[in-house]
């Protein structure tokens, strides 16, 4: 079986490690040529729908397929019983199944897929399976489900505990001369990409599959899908279609295996696109948590102990859960430096969508709650809220709760001071309320406030976290060109670009071409953890080396330092000593590299100590808000952030991710929820799950400090999360500054300010 498949686009870019060179996709995007993967498309394909159970918590009892099969139209109506493999799924614990058999565990989980010559037909042959339902009581609230005589199991076979955490250092029975405690809550929100779920499944000749698909890790996607379809690896090859976002949601299958195995069973390919609301439960979310904090500090207002309890509702399965718990528990002091800790982080399962990485990853719940702490403890001590932060900094050669020595930079001071300088706000265009003129200003007030974050970069815990780079340096017309192969997934963050950065700064080739990602090279990881061009980068950058040792190796009994500019090799003085075209001539110097960072431990399971992450990164933010306290209304008037990247190896981009992650903040500080009745999502669009809009985004002053990591290549930090991490407890600390509410749950809502 053969198809034409458009997938994307061949990158040629210039500029090197430094340089913001302009993103080949850019213009596309901006002009609606870019092929997304929803824009895929083969000859004679067939289009998918699937049969979601509207219940939370039920068991089935009947199943009719026959008026779906009896459609004109319709080649195939496919059950648990049709998956020929392995007939569950996961990240991390293979407990998800590919379509539900006995029993559903949330609103939304599928059930029965369906393949048609039109998408229409395809979901008027899902209305027409007959269904009937056992209705059970959902376990919907994650402090019952801790405890074994306030909940059933959501999975027969084991406990609603998914993962426990301890964190231990120092004397747990330390006392200090002020205390302060607080409760805190964090909604459910979503990571709402623009490019809902979608991907088009072909069936080979070899028996096997060819899947174009927008995920993030491709290699993870392959493994899972091949199990489940009883397949080997290598007949199941997927290739990156075009990505609308992902943000930690397309970590895990949605209809990868569904839409191969309606083309093995009907012989074509098979498209699937979820249209918005699907796509509220297609994937995973952010954990929603409760968290309970107690910090103690001296007179002078230095931090003697934390005391922290966290809780995650993970939702029916286990996607990543256990990695945000560990992330949560690790990281959820704060980037301060604490000698006594008492931390308990628990992930849940319940009868909730279920959730998994998004954007910050377990610290942006933990850091909402710590920073909130710090704003009491300064208020307690009579301090400024930025000095409290400053006495108790961490700084290099500090120790994390874990035992972790902090080896690399760690400014955090100098990022508080830098945000704690700018100029205030000048006075805001409109009053809460916008345009519409809601309120002329009545009951307005404004609040500064401050948030300072850490989060960790690539994957933790002893994980083999590694990238595979495949880079060919050839002559093309007679000029030096180099091809790069990697899986690495490009959802955005302008990974495309960076590759090409660095192939142009090692070897001095101006054309590099970027293939598009596929298995059919090693893994490169996931597009996640702020990984990417620290892992993918690292990978490119190991594979150019080795070409150009082998370069330059020809050129025999020549010493010195040698380098590759605008494709000459030339000496420490800049003279030229060979041209690299006529050091190549017919042959092509081709190498692929796995490369890996420095190694990670798993923590103690009963301390939490250990050397569990690779790298830590620091952002701060300062907020101005105008409050209407008698309508409840917040405008963000103005932010103020500054984070160490290390190294920009593309400034713009940076920028770029900086007021991305500040703005996805900001909606979870003010807007974005997912909301839950009895397991239930009530508002499954973008009508009513309420995202911040340019109308919503205040002007931003970014600082950007490039202070070296000695272990990362270039010195270079992720960037992607740490704005999303300190930007909501800024903007919450801001709007108590105006109003004296105590807001301890995010987002914020009317009723919280208004009354105060």
């Amino acid at each position: 079986m053969s198809a034409t498949v458009h997938v994307g686009l061949a990158a040629t870019v210039t500029g090197g490690v430094g340089a913001s060179p302009l993103r080949p996709d850019g213009r596309l995007k901006v002009t609606g040529e870019f092929a997304f993967s929803s824009d895929l498309w083969a000859d004679d394909m067939l289009w998918g729908a699937t049969l979601r159970s509207p219940h939370p918590r039920a068991r089935i009892t009947e199943l009719d397929l026959g008026p779906a099969l009896r459609i004109p139209g319709v080649y195939a109506v496919l059950t648990h019983e049709d998956v020929p493999g392995r007939r569950l799924y996961g990240l991390e614990h293979v407990d998800q199944p590919v379509l539900a058999a006995d029993e559903v565990r949330y609103q939304g989980e599928p059930i029965v897929v369906v393949a048609a010559d039109h998408p229409e037909t395809a979901r008027r042959a899902v209305k027409a399976i007959g269904i009937a339902y056992d209705v059970l009581d959902p376990v919907t609230d994650p402090e019952a489900a801790l405890h074994a005589d306030r909940a059933p199991r959501v999975h027969a076979d084991r406990p609603n505990l998914l993962r426990h955490v301890p964190i231990r250092r120092g004397d747990p029975h330390a006392a200090a001369a002020v205390v302060v405690t607080g409760e805190y809550e964090v909604g459910m929100q979503d990571q709402a990409f623009l490019g809902p779920e979608s991907g088009l499944a072909v069936p080979a000749d070899d028996g096997g599959v060819d899947l174009y698909i927008a995920t993030q890790w491709l290699h993870v996607d392959q493994q899972q899908v091949a199990a489940c379809l009883d397949l080997p690896a290598d007949k199941v090859r997927l290739t990156l279609a075009g990505v609308g976002g992902a943000f930690g949601a397309r970590e895990d299958l949605s209809m990868q295996v569904h839409a191969c195995l309606l083309a093995l069973r009907t012989g074509r390919p098979v498209k699937m696109v979820y249209g918005r609301e699907e796509s509220f439960f297609g994937h995973v979310h952010r954990h929603p948590a409760r968290l309970r904090y107690e910090h103690g500090a001296d007179a002078d207002g230095r931090l003697v102990y934390v005391k922290a309890r966290i809780l995650l509702d993970g939702g029916a399965y286990a996607s990543s859960s256990g990695a945000v718990v560990a992330n949560a528990a690790t990281l959820g002091i704060g980037p301060y430096d604490v000698p006594n800790v008492v931390m308990d982080a628990y992930g849940l399962y319940t009868n909730n969508p279920p959730c998994g990485a998004m954007r910050g990853f377990g610290a942006v719940q933990a850091c909402f709650a710590y920073e909130s702490q710090m704003d009491k403890l300064a208020a307690a001590l009579g301090l400024d809220p930025v000095e409290v932060r400053v006495r108790n900094a961490l700084h290099t050669g500090d120790r994390m709760p874990t035992g972790q020595l902090v080896e690399g930079p760690a400014p955090v001071a100098e990022l508080l001071r830098l945000v704690q300088s700018k100029p205030p706000a000048g006075a805001a265009d409109f009053p809460p309320g916008g345009t519409a003129n809601t309120t002329r200003g009545e009951g307005v007030v404004r609040g500064v406030g401050y948030g300072i974050g850490i989060k960790n970069v690539c994957f933790s815990e002893g994980f083999d976290d590694y990238a595979t780079a495949r880079v060919r340096l050839e002559l093309i017309g007679g000029r030096p060109a180099v091809l790069v192969h990697t899986a690495a997934a490009e959802v955005g963050q302008g990974l495309v670009t960076v590759q090409a950065q660095i192939v142009r700064t090692e070897l001095g080739v101006d054309q590099v071409t970027i293939a598009p990602a596929d298995t059919a090279v090693g893994s490169a990881g996931s597009s996640s953890a702020s990984r990417q061009t620290y892992m993918t980068g690292g990978a490119v950058r190991a594979a150019c080396q080795a070409i150009r040792t082998r370069l330059l190796d020809r050129l025999d009994g020549l010493a010195g330092e040698l380098r590759l500019v605008d494709g000459q090799v030339r000496d420490a003085d800049g003279g030229t000593v060979a041209d690299v075209a006529e050091l190549l001539g017919d042959e092509a110097i081709e190498e692929t590299v796995q490369w890996r960072h420095r190694p990670t431990h798993p923590l103690d399971p009963e301390t939490g100590q250990g050397d569990a992450h690779v790298q830590y990164a620091f952002a701060a933010h300062r907020a101005t808000v105008d409050v209407d306290t008698e309508l409840g209304l917040v405008k963000v008037v103005e932010i103020v952030t500054a984070q160490d990247v290390g190294k920009a190896v593309n400034p713009a981009a940076v920028t770029g991710q900086i007021h991305g992650g500040t703005a996805q903040g900001l909606g979870l500080a003010l807007m974005e929820e997912i909301q839950l009745v009895d397991g239930k999502v009530r508002n499954p669009s973008f009508t009513d799950y309420l995202l911040p809009t340019i109308m919503d985004m205040p002007p931003m002053t970014v600082d950007v400090l490039e202070l070296a990591d000695p272990h990362s290549p270039y010195g270079l930090r992720g960037v992607g999360e740490p704005p999303t991490i300190s930007s909501t407890p800024a903007v919450v600390a801001a709007i108590r500054a105006a109003t004296g509410a105590a807001l301890t749950r995010v987002p914020v809502r009317p009723e919280h300010i208004v009354g105060v």
